[in-house]
């Protein structure tokens, strides 16, 4: 009986580390062989006292459908891209083929108050770097084929990706 127990608690341990592990290299897999594509950013705080310094993420209403006329908890949208890379709401997806300048991307609702996400809405920075970060125009975010994200930076008012000081 002893063995069977501590077969199960193995069997456990490795059915949680391989999910996490598998997890991790999908997110990865997104982060490397994603198209790239920046994302307007409404204004927020970036400071937490309990967690340290980030920038809490919200999109411009210009990324999302309108809640008022589709009436969407979660879908996958098609993002119509500029010359620059930044991405505009275009439609809700049909599966309707895409054209080249367009790609989808997985939404849901993140807030009480309806507001949409992708996922990926706090950035986590060292502490100190806050003024850095505080001017972020642009979410950068790597994108699959099947709308699914990996946020991988932010980008001032140019596009250009913010790096911290050494």
């Amino acid at each position: 009986m002893r063995r069977l127990g501590t077969g199960l608690v193995i069997f456990g341990l490795a059915l949680v580390l391989g999910v996490a592990n598998y997890t991790i290299w999908q997110k990865e897999q997104i982060r490397t062989g994603g198209r790239e594509v920046l994302l307007e950013l409404a204004p927020v705080d970036p400071r937490s006292l309990i967690q340290g310094d980030y920038m809490m993420l919200r999109y411009s209403a210009a990324t999302f459908p309108s809640r008022e006329e589709y009436g969407l908890d979660k879908g996958t949208l098609v993002l119509e891209l500029d010359a620059d890379g930044v991405g505009t709401f275009a439609r809700i997806d049909d599966g309707t083929p895409l054209a080249p300048n367009e790609i989808r991307l997985r939404f849901r609702t993140v807030s009480q108050w309806g507001e949409y996400g992708i996922g990926a809405e706090s950035f986590f920075f060292q502490e100190g770097h806050a003024e850095h970060y505080a001017n972020a125009r642009y979410g950068i975010v790597r994108v699959d084929e099947s709308g699914d994200n990996v946020l991988v930076g932010l980008a001032d008012e140019n596009g250009e990706r913010i790096e911290p000081p050494e």
